[in-house]
């Protein structure tokens, strides 16, 4: 498939595949702004996130305790960004968006971790000793928590506006390349006819 196409299912015109996805970029645009206001409100993705981050312990755990600790956040990340990267080299801008938007939600989701490592009040999974108190204690950041929140919380809201961005341009470039598409296939069915007549 190539950046240009609309694939759509088995009768979907490319103006209705075209209304759908804008109309699912708009439940994305909604879902993030209110999710980048209020990161720390639980919500149905968070679930999918968290267990994405527990998982990443236990694939970096054998790479040393450092990794180990920064291995949940770092799945968190790399497990949609895969996403971004299958979609791009299949020509699929606008799946790449919206995996894209899930990292910035993501990026809102580890901004909260982040911004708790001093006061430790988030409920922890099984226990055990928290992440980011963990990780910016280790490299004597833990001074900074607040700043690095709100840089990772900032990096998301950059990322939902390409996110976005990317997915509207895809949208409308895959119909502009369909219709053409279409008028392309009818002028050239007109002018089998003509010369058929001829």
């Amino acid at each position: 498939m190539t950046a240009g196409s609309l694939a759509r299912p088995s009768g979907m015109s490319p103006p209705m595949l075209r209304f759908a996805r804008l109309a699912f970029l708009g439940f994305l645009a909604v879902y993030g702004v209110v999710s980048l206001r209020t990161p720390e409100a639980g919500r149905l993705l968070d679930s999918v996130d968290l267990a994405i981050h527990e998982t990443g312990h236990l694939v970096f755990a054998p790479f040393g305790e450092f990794l180990g600790f920064l291995g949940g956040t770092l799945f968190q990340l790399l497990i949609p960004a895969a996403f971004v990267v299958y979609f791009l080299r299949q020509g699929e801008r606008y799946g790449a968006a919206v995996c894209l938007w899930w990292v910035a939600q993501n990026c809102w989701n580890i901004s909260v971790y982040v911004a708790d490592a001093r006061a430790q009040e988030l409920p922890l999974v099984g226990g055990g000793e928290h992440d980011w108190a963990y990780l910016l204690d280790a490299l004597g950041w833990m001074a900074h928590d607040a700043a690095i929140a709100r840089a990772v919380h900032g990096l998301g809201v950059i990322l939902f506006a390409i996110a976005l961005g990317l997915g509207f341009h895809a949208t409308e470039r895959a119909l502009r390349a369909a219709t053409g598409a279409v008028a392309a296939g009818r002028g050239g069915a007109t002018l089998r006819t003509t010369r058929q007549v001829e």
